[in-house]
């Protein structure tokens, strides 16, 4: 089967194409990729829309591995999550940096799922993903049970945990570590991006469909 060389987001990918060098989709439009062009590689799955061909790239062949296999929103975070905790998933993107930008959240709690699309005009990857989490935070009610935040940002999960010192984006970071500090059982997790988590697939895909409405 070939395989040709995308980009998705900042990572190199390659994807599964037919002989006509075309993304092979399943019925939701998401396209089986592996990070590593080699035999066995852990297959994951991404949305076509935010596949982006690499130029001058030729398809090649092998055999990738197994899928990834599915795990609990708990265990993609590798945290112990107690049975009344709500997750909330959070992602920003940005078209260009500075540039149209746009957050998504997916907020899974109570056998139910809320969903937050928001266009922020212009503005960097940073402020998108800092305002994601601002946004996600700000739509759970019941600020007494535990919350678990995911973010593939290293940058927003340094500023709220590790507390270092914001040199940008001073009074957004300020009012995130205020809203952040008035819930007494939040936890913050670092999940990889794009490696076929499916809420944090959703919320790219979101926060993307947030910058086209934009334009």
């Amino acid at each position: 089967m070939p395989w040709l060389r995308h980009r998705l987001r900042d990572a190199d990918v390659w994807a599964k194409v037919d002989g006509n060098a075309a993304l092979v989709k399943d019925s939701d439009g998401r396209v089986e990729i592996v990070y590593r062009p080699e035999p066995g590689a852990r297959v994951y799955r991404a949305g076509a829309r935010n596949l982006t061909p690499s130029p001058d790239s030729t398809p090649v062949e092998f055999e990738a591995g197994e899928p990834a296999e599915p795990r609990s929103p708990a265990q993609r975070g590798a945290v112990a999550a107690p049975a009344d905790a709500i997750h909330v998933w959070t992602d920003g993107a940005c078209s260009g940096n500075p540039g149209l930008a746009g957050l998504g959240v997916v907020i899974v709690g109570d056998g139910a799922q809320r969903e937050i699309s928001e266009f922020l005009g212009e503005a960097t990857n940073n402020i998108a993903e800092l305002s994601a989490i601002l946004r996600g935070l700000g739509a759970v009610s019941d600020r007494s049970r535990p919350v678990i935040v995911y973010s593939d940002s290293a940058y927003s999960i340094g500023l709220l945990t590790q507390n270092w010192k914001a040199k940008k984006n001073v009074e957004l970071v300020e009012e995130l570590r205020r809203e952040a500090r008035s819930f007494p059982r939040l936890r913050l997790v670092k999940v990889a991006g794009h490696a076929g988590v499916p809420e944090n697939e959703r919320c790219d895909q979101l926060a993307r469909e947030a910058v086209q409405r934009g334009r």
